[in-house]
């Protein structure tokens, strides 16, 4: 009996050490006035620290290496700021990606998706309803404004084959990505006809093969027939392997 109370302990350990990297990352990349650093992680659910005032949270889903849930609890300030954008109102989600996507990193391949504006408290419960989760405030100057959760779930590997037989012929959709980059709204704003916005990526860097978010494959980009392909060099995860010898 006391081993598996040993290896939940680790677990718990191991899942804290996860979200406080992920937490940093995305604090870096939140709206704020100040620079946000994360607090101390929470794994209690019922005393996750909510920002005062706060407003919204994104939710989203993960998928690749590894799979879960996070949410972005972000106050009333943000959310105003967002909507009287110098650009127009910007959509909340679509704002705060950038932070999701920089916490998604850390974890490996993963891609992050089906993001969605939520109430705070209910996108909270969401988590604590798929298993252990670890929430971490993110504080400027010792104030706290606002909140980052993760709940992380590993693959199970052994029924991954069978999952696939059965999806074989179900048609998914396929996005070639070359590159991307992050503008402040300032940049945006300066934008002009000719000018050439550098993507994070050199020009002999291959190209990413993603299935409905999830990376696949990399290679080079070519003309075939007067439309743009894609030649395959490297096939990334298990799951392309996998789906090839499906297919086979």
């Amino acid at each position: 009996m006391t081993a598996p109370r040993t290896d939940l302990s680790q677990d718990s350990q191991t899942v804290s050490a996860v979200v406080a990297a992920a937490a940093r990352a995305a604090a870096a990349l939140v709206p704020a006035t100040v620079e946000l650093v994360p607090g101390t992680p929470v794994s209690d659910p019922d005393n996750v620290p909510l920002p005062p005032g706060a407003a919204s949270a994104v939710s989203a889903g993960l998928s690749g290496e590894v799979s879960g849930d996070m949410v972005l609890v972000i106050s009333a300030d943000v959310v105003e700021a967002l909507n009287n954008s110098p650009v127009g109102k910007m959509d909340v989600a679509a704002a705060l990606r950038p932070a999701l996507e920089a916490a998604a990193a850390t974890l490996g391949r993963v891609r992050v998706a089906s993001e969605r504006i939520e109430e705070p408290v209910a996108a909270l419960d969401g988590l604590r309803d798929k298993g252990m989760f670890v929430a971490v405030p993110l504080l400027a100057d010792g104030e706290h404004q606002a909140t980052f959760a993760l709940q992380v779930t590993l693959p199970d590997t052994r029924s991954q084959r069978g999952s696939l037989d059965l999806l074989r012929h179900v048609a998914m959709e396929v996005t070639v990505e070359i590159g991307r980059t992050r503008m402040t709204v300032q940049e945006l704003l300066s934008l002009h006809p000719g000018e050439v916005v550098e993507l994070d990526r050199a020009a002999s860097a291959p190209a990413d093969l993603l299935v409905n978010g999830t990376l696949i494959a990399r290679g080079e980009v070519v003309v075939v027939d007067e439309d743009f392909g894609l030649r395959i060099s490297e096939i990334v995860t298990d799951a392309a392997t996998e789906l090839g010898q499906a297919a086979s």
